[in-house]
């Protein structure tokens, strides 16, 4: 009861000079605790402001910038989490000169080339170099080597994340990226070309072949029509088909058949091996396959 009624006749300025820990009062601590939740729910409040202003200006433009604003919006909210770790550390004795050094652009250098690795810095690099050059975008369909073969569906400050066909997503650093060879089957015309090549045996008729593999191609309903004027009118067919190589067994095939786009082609393809397989079959087209003659020599 006589605590309760001298805390009762105390101001509120007597309560926060209360001493805690040498010089630390209650006022101090309130103050500090006061201080570091304002930077916090401002830090957190622009953090979603720019995802939100970023997810926005997203939807009305085309993929290049939307591959641009995404690595924009990776930098800036990196840096509203570095402004907001300065003014923490600003508010902590002995910690301002720190806090300072962070603010100038020599010291965000050499934080740069201190604390990051040297990997981790030429993935930043890469990414830029990636944003500026645009060999591919966010939703491209790429291959970079053997294993990487997919859509792209983000770059950020250190990875470029590819889906590939298979539903599951490949984190490529930026610096692989920017050092491979990319095919790209999205920048330029959408219509791709499939090769289907079939392989015959010397004793087939060749232009029975072909007429039976043109047949056959012209009845897939992914295929289009990607002749010009001037081939039309030279009477070019719509599915080129010419022998390609002469092989030690077969003759080789190829028909060049044109689709809306890499994904329409794709399954083209696929269904006309079968059908062609099928065809082939049918009209007893022989398809030879390498075999090995055993020799077995009986001792008298």
């Amino acid at each position: 009861m006589i605590i309760k009624k001298t805390i009762e006749r105390m101001d509120l300025r007597e309560i926060f000079s209360i001493p805690i820990y040498g010089r630390i009062h209650v006022g101090t601590v309130v103050y500090f605790s006061i201080k570091c939740l304002v930077i916090y729910l401002f830090t957190i409040c622009l953090v979603w402001f720019i995802k939100k202003m970023f997810r926005h200006s997203m939807k009305k433009q085309d993929p290049i910038d939307t591959t641009s604003s995404g690595f924009l919006q990776h930098i800036m909210v990196w840096i509203v989490y570095i402004i907001g770790l300065t003014a923490f550390l600003s508010m902590i004795p002995g910690m301002k000169r720190v806090a300072d050094s962070i603010l100038a652009s020599a010291g965000i250098l050499a934080m740069a080339v201190g604390l990051a690795s040297k990997e981790a810095l030429g993935n930043f690099v890469s990414g830029i170099f990636i944003i500026l050059g645009k060999p591919f975008r966010v939703g491209d369909i790429i291959k970079a080597g053997d294993v990487i073969y997919g859509t792209v569906m983000e770059i950020n400050l250190r990875h470029t994340v590819v889906r590939n066909f298979e539903n599951k997503m490949i984190m490529v650093p930026n610096s692989t990226m920017n050092n491979a060879t990319i095919v790209n089957s999205t920048i330029g015309e959408k219509a791709n070309c499939a090769y289907i090549e079939m392989n015959v045996a010397y004793s087939t008729p060749l232009n029975q072949a072909i007429d039976t593999m043109r047949d056959e191609i012209m009845k897939n309903p992914l295929l289009i029509d990607h002749r010009t004027e001037e081939e039309k009118t030279a009477g070019t067919p719509q599915v080129v088909i010419r022998v390609i190589e002469l092989g030690e067994s077969a003759i080789t095939l190829r028909a060049y058949a044109w689709s809306a786009d890499y994904s329409k082609s794709f399954v083209m393809k696929c269904d006309l091996l079968k059908d062609l397989k099928e065809r082939f079959d049918e009209e007893h087209i022989e398809m030879p396959y390498p075999y090995q003659n055993v020799v077995m020599k009986k001792e008298e």
